[in-house]
């Protein structure tokens, strides 16, 4: 009689025998190759859904499986523990942030481990904790040592709700804050920022990762690179010091058409150039554009809006006066502040010169243009006219004839241009690692010496939304002394960007115990780079973008010897249930605790795989997981009743002898193929398919023992990544020593995966008219859809309409026609 398989019983005992036996944890003395794998480590909200089970689930799948295939495999797990949502929770609930996180680390870790994961959880970080900030901080310093962290005034998006400055990157649509939906402003303020922007060109070379297109695309959009002609424009004005102002096109053909400039509000001439008459509606405009955030000024959604300001400047080429307005749209910190304005032939200077009637200068002409006015802007190539000298010529060739010419009267000069920003790394609040910084009336900015780190955060700070840095508040943090003059001195009050902690994260988890440095230069030699890295492709233009940079800037100081951080990298898909993403809000989210316990992690981690291919995602639904359950009881059953069964000591069929061990190791070849590219759907439909066919094996007890019990064992090492427990448990009781996670992934004979071939006769009225060889494995409607298409078997059909085929597997196929 086979007992019954009991989840709940065999995982909590195998995954204590595995915690006791520290089966997991990983050396560097291993004599295997290695195998760095890690998935995106959580932010620790509480509670793990069943979409943070879809991010892990399938990748513990994968490095199982890597390390079933002989590779010394490193895959951590930790905590991304500092952030926002902590500390609006000391200020909602009064908990302090490090209990409120702590408290749900512990519960997080909880359901990771009921997981079933191969975790080396001695390796675990958590960026909260002195033992991890106090590198975060001297990464800060190294960066400010090499020119790459500086302070400057900024505006910045700013929450009002959350009191906080947020990135471009959490600034949805319409302006409004990612987290809580507070309509964003701008505001002032002095920041600390990373030069990103000096890497721009190097973060654009891709060569030597292997990521998904998609991703790579978003970097180079986010980067932004564009190549074309920095231009000046002449001021001639008594009271203004300046006697340009330079405008960046990639449109320098198009020059002679520009027929007004257009400064962003927070241009530095802005206010020197204006007019008396216009200053008071200049200054109106200004308000109203430090409301909106960058996102609401860049929409091309929305009605274009300016003002003259009143001024003019000189267009070098032509001699012509071209006025000056103010517009939103433009933005300081992207290229030059300024922008010229060539209606004719750009859309949205096209709309802007329609709503303000200014003039619209065609200077490259269609093909056949006859000089009517343009209906709208003509952006494509052309021939230029209306451009002095350069008339008649294709605009291709007018580009870089006016470039050279500008550059020889130095008029301009050819540039390129970033769409990157530097990174603002600046956060006014207490849940984050403190800047190392100290302000020094008479020595200026100062950094904490490497000595004193780490700048630990105080306990006693006071959580108010005060709209500044509860450090600020905290005498007992702010005062200090100067370590250069030991005058009184005061420490930096923000926190760092909590994206700075998962730069380097996986960093750490190469000696996370090292206390001389981030980490032992020989671990992180044996592991570094990253082979494989999994997780979200939203976070392509902020944490893998900003992992990159920072790889870089670490090289070039000497700190490691790699270009990338990770060298291949897949994005999962997204669970959704009722065909939306889960949010608390919808009140829709799957908690997988539930589903452990009714059904086990085994169930769950199976379904998940089961659910679409892993980069797509898939819907949720219960009666889903029910069925895999269902099939892990089958596969339960199938390989306790073949303990219990009488198998001949030599095989009855020998056709079942000869096929059993071709079933297997093509399931193995596909098996392996697709746990290869992570297509543990398809995968996971192969072994079912095994599992099917060994039940009808098992129940014509055609093979000898010895033939079943490679086929079951096969089937088993097979399963072991997806439901480690039930593998682990059925390995034991077939007679196997401990543990199958210690074992090899099984390797297929080529030969056996080849498709038998067999003649198959062609008879057409019961007389044979043609043989094919075919595979053994072709269907009825296969054969007789080769059949007809052959030239000899036509010759003898001509005329005659079959009626009827009858089909011998293996041996022929007859057509009967009249």
């Amino acid at each position: 009689m086979v007992v019954k398989y009991n989840p709940q019983q065999i995982e909590p005992k195998w995954q204590q025998r595995w915690a006791q036996d520290q089966i997991y944890a990983t050396r560097e003395d291993n004599p295997r190759p290695k195998w760095y794998e890690m998935t995106m480590f959580p932010y620790t909200s509480g509670n793990l859904h069943i979409g943070h089970w879809y991010a892990m689930a399938p990748s513990d799948v994968h490095a199982r499986f890597k390390r079933m295939q002989g590779y010394n495999v490193l895959h951590p797990m930790g905590f991304d523990a500092f952030g926002l949502p902590a500390e609006n929770a000391a200020i909602s609930h009064g908990i302090h942030p490090f209990i409120w996180t702590m408290q749900n680390i512990e519960n997080m870790r909880r359901q990771l481990k009921s997981m079933g994961t191969i975790y080396d959880w001695n390796r675990e970080v958590t960026t909260c904790l002195p033992e991890y900030y106090k590198w975060t901080q001297w990464f800060f310093l190294k960066l400010h040592e090499a020119g790459l962290a500086y302070r400057a005034k900024s505006a910045v998006n700013w929450c009002p709700r959350c009191q906080t400055v947020l990135a471009n990157e959490q600034v949805v649509e319409g302006g409004f804050c990612e987290r809580c939906g507070t309509p964003v402003i701008r505001k002032d303020l002095e920041q600390w920022f990373f030069r990103i922007t000096s890497y721009a060109e190097e973060l654009l070379d891709m060569s030597k990762i292997d990521w998904p297109e998609r991703v790579k695309m978003m970097q180079r959009n986010w980067i932004g690179k564009s190549e074309g002609i920095e231009i000046s424009f002449g001021i001639d004005y008594q009271n203004i010091a300046e006697k340009e102002i330079r405008v960046f096109t990639t449109r320098p053909d198009t020059i002679f058409g520009a027929t007004f400039l257009v400064l962003a509000p927070e241009h530095p001439l802005v206010l020197s150039l204006t007019t008396p008459e216009h200053r008071e509606e200049v200054e109106e405009y200004i308000l109203r554009a430090r409301r909106q955030t960058e996102i609401e000024r860049l929409s091309t959604e929305r009605e274009k809006s300016g003002v003259f300001i009143g001024a003019y400047v000189q267009n070098k080429l032509n001699g012509e006066r071209v006025p000056l307005w103010i517009a939103d749209y433009v933005l300081l910190t992207y290229g030059t502040g300024a922008v010229m304005g060539v209606p004719a032939h750009d859309e949205r200077d096209f709309d802007f010169a329609k709503r303000f009637g200014l003039p619209i200068r065609l200077v490259i002409a269609p093909p056949g243009w006859s000089g009517d006015e343009l209906s709208q802007a003509y952006v494509e190539p052309g021939i230029m006219a209306n451009s002095g000298q350069f008339d008649g010529l294709p605009s291709n060739v007018g580009k870089e004839a006016i470039a050279d010419f500008m550059e020889n009267q130095g008029y301009g000069k050819r540039t390129t241009s970033y769409r990157l920003r530097d990174w603002l790394i600046s956060r006014q609040r207490y849940w984050g690692a403190p800047i190392p910084m100290i302000y020094c009336d008479h020595c200026g900015i100062v950094p904490v010496p490497e000595c004193d780190l780490p700048v630990f955060l105080p306990p006693d700070a006071e959580f108010k939304p005060s709209g500044e840095s509860p450090l600020k508040y905290c005498p007992s943090f702010v005062n200090t002394t100067c370590p250069r003059c030991e005058a009184k001195a005061q420490r930096e009050t923000d926190t760092m960007d909590t994206f700075m902690c998962s730069s380097w994260y996986f960093l750490r988890y190469t000696s996370p115990g090292y206390h001389q440095g981030p980490f032992d230069p020989e671990k992180l030699k044996y592991w570094l780079p990253v082979d494989q890295y999994t997780g979200g492709a939203e976070h392509a233009v902020m944490h893998l973008l900003y992992s990159r940079f920072f790889i870089k800037a670490l090289r070039d100081m000497g700190i490691v010897d790699f270009d990338e951080p990770f060298i291949r990298l897949f994005n999962q898909g997204t669970i959704v249930v009722q065909r939306q993403k889960m949010s608390k809000s919808r009140g829709n989210v799957i908690t997988p605790d539930e589903y452990v316990a009714d059904l086990g992690a085994d169930a769950v981690r199976a379904y998940l795989m089961f659910i679409g291919p892993w980069d797509q995602g898939g819907e949720w639904d219960d009666s889903g997981i029910i069925g895999i359950s269902r099939w892990l009881n089958r596969v339960w059953n199938l390989v306790l009743r073949g303990q219990e069964t009488t198998f001949p000591e030599h095989s009855a069929d020998p056709g079942a002898t000869k096929e059993l061990p071709r079933f297997t190791h093509k399931t193995i070849k596909k098996t392996t193929s697709d746990m290869e590219r992570f297509r543990f759907n398809t995968q996971l439909s192969a072994l079912m398919e095994f599992t099917n066919y060994l039940t009808k094996v098992l129940e014509a007890r055609a093979v000898d023992q010895s033939y079943w019990h490679e086929a079951r064992d096969c089937l088993l090492l097979l399963l072991a990544p997806t439901a480690p427990h039930l593998a682990e448990e059925l390995w034991i009781r077939t007679g196997h020593p401990y543990s199958i996670h210690q074992s090899s992934w099984p390797e297929w004979d080529e030969e056996l995966t080849l498709e038998e071939q067999i003649t198959l006769v062609v008879q057409i009225d019961g007389k044979v008219r043609d043989k094919v060889v075919v595979p053994a494995s072709i269907t009825e409607a296969e054969a007789q859809q080769l059949v007809l298409s052959r030239d000899r078997v036509k010759s003898f059909l001509k005329d005659k309409e079959v009626t009827k085929t009858i089909f011998a597997p293996k041996k022929l196929v007859n057509l009967v026609t009249k």
